[in-house]
């Protein structure tokens, strides 16, 4: 068998995933064996073991209690969502995935999916700065984000994604005038995608703007919708499917309400321009 060293790095659940092999192969069975004994598939484990998968709440709690950890995971879960990631941002992630589909809109900040490493970077050392998070929690949560873009946006088959950006999103200075340049030539090469839909909600809307916060809306494989949207302090999953109507009927108004696609673009490219004479 081809059996992969592991990376305890490459992502905030990873060394999760090297703690659950070293208890795993103490109890000397393979994942497929394991993932029998506690009802989950043998993949499922090996994706929790590389850490390209956020594992669930009643997977660490049945994985404790068959491999005897005395809690190990569950105390290695409760400290990795508290302390790099808003409340309710972990369960989002893993559902975003999954997704056939997203639409997007955000306010203020690029959305962390089109983030290059240097503007996401600069984002996280502002927090770090202030004090609010330690560099080793900035760095997981950028860790966190990379592997978020590479399982979404940078996948064999990835998604359709809509999305919309306020057009404080093009002008706030994240990180100075070389890092913006940068990162609007990214939403630049990222609107030229095949499954990208790339629009600025302009500041003239004014009041008209549908939404006051920024809004996620999920397609799921079965067609089904989830939404996600968040306050400074907590995100939450929304499964509610009137609300989600509601939010998808809003977005349609935004789509129309903003930019099309060739001005938002030409938006984008002059703003661009303005970073580079800066620099």
């Amino acid at each position: 068998m081809n059996r992969k060293d592991l990376d305890p790095t490459s992502s905030p659940y990873a060394p999760l995933g090297v703690q659950l092999r070293r208890f795993r192969d103490a109890a000397g069975m393979t994942q497929v064996k394991f993932g029998k004994v506690i009802s989950y598939s043998g993949s499922y484990v090996s994706s929790i073991e590389r850490g390209v998968r956020r594992p669930s709440r009643r997977f660490v709690d049945v994985t404790d209690t068959e491999l005897k950890t005395g809690g190990t995971l569950s105390l290695m879960l409760d400290q990795l969502e508290h302390s790099i990631l808003i409340e309710g941002f972990p369960e989002y992630a893993e559902r975003e995935g999954e997704a056939v589909a997203l639409r997007l809109f955000q306010i203020g900040v690029v959305s962390g999916l089109l983030q290059t490493r240097e503007y996401a970077a600069a984002y996280e050392q502002a927090f770090v700065r202030r004090g609010t998070v330690t560099q080793q929690q900035a760095d997981e949560r950028l860790r966190f984000l990379l592997a978020r873009q590479e399982k979404v946006v940078n996948r064999p088959s990835p998604p359709h994604i809509h999305v919309v950006l306020d057009e404080w999103c093009l002008r706030r200075p994240i990180g100075g005038p070389a890092v913006m340049a940068g990162q609007l030539a990214r939403l630049e090469e990222l609107a030229a995608l095949p499954n990208m839909t790339v629009q600025v909600a302009p500041i003239s809307l004014g009041e008209n703007r549908p939404f006051a916060h920024p809004v996620t809306i999920l397609t799921m494989p079965n067609r089904s919708l989830l939404g996600y949207s968040e306050t400074h302090q907590r995100g939450f999953l929304e499964r509610d499917a009137e609300t989600l109507a509601g939010w998808a009927r809003e977005y349609d108004r935004l789509q129309v309400e903003a930019l099309p696609l060739a001005a938002s673009l030409e938006l984008i490219r002059a703003v661009r321009r303005e970073f580079e004479r800066a620099s």
